[in-house]
């Protein structure tokens, strides 16, 4: 026998961990969880050379924190869990392949179930952009968004591009917040959304960029803003943003979302 014996199982063990903590590194990377996670992970550090040198004192006290450490922890990284949750279920979206809509439905609508016209969409940025008018537009996938969907006014509209100018006018009192987009339809309007709390996002963006990013941040969907200072593009995707691109650009970055059709 070997002084340290290795299973298959144990290399397994290992490359799961690696993931985890890689995939837990992604998800806090350029947020303020990641300095509370580094002074968990020398606390740890210091709690085990505190217990190899037997000193009783300490320890116990220490032993008393470690004890609801977990509980501290869902509280401290409770976005960040459930961040991490919406992502693996949009990953692994059973809904969507085992769906009684599905059944009943056929194949008629297909894999272009989620898929929007994304005409209007780029028409109006484009109308935004000329007139320095802000806009945050979120186009969802997967998720339906419901639970931000009823922070807004519900319209349940057919996508126009004179309604989302109407929207984002500046005197209409839903100018302010975010516009969902669902399988065709305007869901709802004035929408709030979740603000980003990534530091690499440059100071001269506003709450908009950062409402933009952290929607998808948390969820599959993309979104869209339209700066109110410049007039200029950002699009957002898994949580990472493209700034002062094109109306041409934005549209290639919609097909390549698979949001067209």
């Amino acid at each position: 026998m070997t002084f340290l014996e290795i299973r298959f199982i144990d290399l397994v063990d290992i490359f799961l961990v690696a993931y985890l903590m890689f995939r837990l590194y992604k998800l806090i990377k350029g947020t303020v969880a990641l300095n509370i996670f580094i002074g968990i992970f020398s606390f740890i550090v210091f709690w085990l050379l505190i217990k190899s040198l037997k000193m009783e004192l300490s320890s116990t006290i220490l032993d008393n924190f470690v004890n609801v450490g977990v509980l501290a922890i869902i509280v401290v990284f409770q976005q960040e869990i459930r961040r991490f949750l919406l992502l693996l279920g949009s990953r692994y979206n059973l809904h969507n392949k085992f769906s009684f809509e599905r059944f009943f439905e056929g194949k008629s609508r297909g894999a272009g179930m989620m898929n929007i016209y994304i005409k209007p969409v780029v028409q109006a940025c484009d109308y935004f952009t000329r007139t320095r008018t802000g806009a945050l537009i979120v186009i969802t996938k997967n998720s339906e968004l419901l639970d931000f969907v009823h922070t807004g006014e519900l319209l349940n509209a057919v996508i126009s591009r004179r309604l989302l100018e109407t929207i984002f006018f500046k005197n209409n009192p839903l100018h302010d917040g975010a516009v969902i987009i669902n399988r065709n339809k305007i869901k709802a309007a004035g929408c709030i959304l979740p603000v980003s709390q990534n530091m690499d996002i440059p100071k001269r963006f506003g709450l908009r960029h950062r409402a933009g990013m952290g929607i998808t941040e948390s969820t599959d969907a993309v979104a869209i803003v339209v700066s109110e200072e410049r007039g200029r593009i950002s699009f957002f995707q898994n949580g990472r943003g493209e700034f002062n691109i094109s109306v041409e650009e934005l549209e290639k970055r919609l097909e390549a979302a698979g949001l067209t059709r």
